[in-house]
């Protein structure tokens, strides 16, 4: 598995949007998946009537949430972080996450299409 991280710019997104987008299944139901449900730290994502689940590894408020899937290896993950950058004070989103060897760029793309969905989301 590669390990691999992509910033997105986000102009004029309050962080409390953008948190509230990562952090909820109805944020997550907006643009990651087309119904997120959660029980705890179990979470279920569903896309056109296939179900992955996830546990919610860590959340810092404001900050980050990291998930794991459950039918991945226990050292992957996938983790959605809000920073402001220093210069421009803009709000950006970092994604961490893992795809099989090779696969990484395809990864990327659907990445960039779900972040797309998010700045339609948040107002961009």
């Amino acid at each position: 598995m590669e390990k691999f991280t992509v910033e997105y710019i986000f102009n004029k997104v309050s962080p409390a949007i953008l948190w509230n987008c990562i952090s909820t299944p109805d944020g997550l139901s907006s643009w990651f998946a087309d119904n997120v449900d959660h029980v705890g730290k179990d979470f279920s994502f569903t896309w056109n009537n296939h179900t992955q689940q996830a546990r919610l590894l860590k959340s810092v408020p404001d900050e980050m949430v990291r998930f794991r899937w459950e039918d991945e290896p226990a050292d992957t993950y996938f983790e959605l972080a809000i920073h402001r950058l220093e210069l421009t004070r803009d709000v950006a989103l970092t994604v961490t996450d893992f795809a099989e060897d090779g696969d990484t760029e395809d990864a990327i793309r659907l990445w960039n299409s779900q972040i797309d969905d998010l700045r339609r989301i948040a107002g961009m």
